[in-house]
């Protein structure tokens, strides 16, 4: 079994019949007939049901159709790398970001990148964390920024920061008699009115509430960051967020930080890829630069966290 023959298989996995594959490919059909007997007798499997209504891939079939394609695809990868060696690196790159983590990296990652790889197009897509683990799977973005590793322990990746959440309210609408400026016990939280996400993060803080047992009282959940951010701003209701979500209201004056405690709420964010997916060279680069500018951020303070 060579290259050539997985080439030929995956176009008739494609195609509804071994002659639209013949015609694709621009192969004979009984060459192509040959070449899947071949490869059914060195696997000692059938990887083809033949009927009137055309091919259909086998159980077996489909697990190598699945190799077949990283394999191609890893090929591909290899000779595109070696031969810009030496060239300038180049590429589009599609890296994943949720909202928050996009308000504070986002920019200085692309005018990096503009700087010092211009023949690299980044392309950032911008959405809850959760979405990222089957956009990983099927390639739709090659790096991800994910909070929660469940289901995706195996992927490679740099646990980069655990940053810390904070309580955000209105300055009008501060709701306890203590000072904004001091730390806020987690249970407190419970008396008043929530308005928390519907993403990953509202799975960390739900974790929380269930190790202290204590429950908050979430009148809103919602898949949109920037519309929570902005219904507490008018005071009507408050959130949990990190701070990178919030930097720019918070400098307004539009919105309080308060930090939370007993327990301090943090949450983990890793740059992960998948691990069946050969990187290019510049998803290797991007990558690189990502974790570069990310740390640096951390010890400029423009992103609260604790560099790990």
């Amino acid at each position: 079994m060579d290259i050539r023959s997985l080439r030929y298989f995956l176009a008739i996995a494609d195609s509804p019949s071994l002659s639209v594959a013949s015609t694709v490919l621009g192969v004979a059909q009984p060459s192509l007939s040959q070449n899947v007997h071949k490869m059914e007798e060195e696997l000692g499997v059938k990887l083809l049901s033949r009927s009137p209504r055309g091919i259909k891939l086998t159980e077996e079939g489909q697990v190598l159709e699945a190799h077949a394609k990283q394999i191609c695809l890893g090929l591909e990868t290899c000779i595109k790398d070696i031969q810009e060696l030496g060239t300038n690196v180049r590429g589009t790159v599609a890296f994943g970001m949720p909202p928050s983590s996009s308000m504070v990296l986002s920019v200085p990652l692309v005018e990096t990148i503009q700087l010092e790889y211009p023949e690299i197009r980044l392309k950032v897509i911008e959405a809850i964390s959760g979405y990222f683990k089957p956009w990983l799977v099927d390639g739709t973005v090659e790096l991800a920024l994910i909070y929660d590793l469940k289901d995706v322990e195996k992927f490679p990746g740099t646990h980069v920061i655990d940053e810390e959440l904070f309580f955000y309210s209105a300055p009008d609408a501060w709701p306890f008699d203590s000072s904004p400026d001091q730390p806020i016990s987690f249970r407190e939280l419970g008396k008043v009115d929530m308005i928390l996400p519907t993403n990953g993060l509202r799975d960390t803080i739900r974790r929380y509430e269930e190790e202290q047992n204590a429950p908050l009282n979430v009148i809103i959940e919602m898949d949109a960051m920037r519309q929570i951010i902005e219904l507490v701003t008018r005071g009507s209701g408050y959130a949990i967020f990190a701070p990178s979500a919030t930097q720019k209201q918070v400098e307004r004056g539009e919105l309080l930080q308060t930090r939370i405690v007993d327990p301090v709420l943090t949450r983990s964010v890793h740059l992960v890829r998948h691990p069946d997916h050969v990187p290019s060279r510049a998803c290797r680069t991007v990558e690189d630069i990502t974790l570069y500018i990310m740390r640096e951020l951390i010890q400029r303070g423009l992103w609260l966290g604790q560099v790990v």
